[in-house]
């Protein structure tokens, strides 16, 4: 079973919304910058980071894309190909605050791997998180998000599916659930 949780305008004022909690804690941007955890938090931050500058026309927001694949405690464990994405960060972190932005925060694996890759590039003053859907309840690290655009309640077998339209997807947000027959026992979706 799918259920459509954002899309269209409810995104569109979700990311405002975002925008606005940024620009409440950061005020300018002056020492504050924004990172996007690849693949789908990238096109998350890029919006954000496009939004803030209608808004903060004069600021300079510095933006990045860090890819974290060979910094999960779990990268060994797959028996595909990893193929890492790129890591596009032309600024030194150290004394920044650091935003770092993701699609969905589930485990808190792909974060606290983040955390790890981003000493690369200096020790920040400060570390947030941005989210656009929080999977409440599932955690393995005692991380959580700073800033939210939905929390939501799932189980462990359900799927987040976030598409960009940046992708060649239209933009979305989907919580894709297994439900099993009573009949004969096997799962539908």
């Amino acid at each position: 079973m799918t259920h459509l949780i954002l899309a269209g305008k409810q995104l569109d004022i979700t990311i405002e919304r975002l925008c606005h909690q940024l620009i409440e804690n950061h005020g300018n941007f002056k020492d504050t910058c924004i990172i996007g955890l690849q693949s789908k938090g990238v096109p998350l931050s890029k919006r954000i980071c496009k939004r803030l500058s209608e808004f903060l026309p004069e600021s300079n927001i510095l933006h990045g894309a860090l890819d974290i694949t060979f910094f999960r405690d779990d990268y060994r464990r797959s028996e595909k190909l990893l193929v890492p994405s790129r890591t596009e960060i032309d600024f030194i972190v150290e004394g920044k605050k650091v935003v770092l932005v993701d699609d969905v925060l589930f485990t808190g694996r792909t974060v606290r791997a983040a955390m790890d890759a981003l000493m690369a590039f200096g020790r920040p003053a400060k570390v947030e998180l941005l989210v656009l859907i929080d999977r409440k309840f599932s955690r393995q690290f005692p991380i959580e998000p700073d800033y939210t655009g939905q929390a939501i309640d799932t189980t462990i077998t359900d799927k987040v599916q976030v598409e960009w339209k940046e992708s060649g997807n239209k933009d979305g947000v989907w919580l894709v659930s297994e439900i099993k027959s009573k009949t004969n026992g096997k799962a539908k979706r």
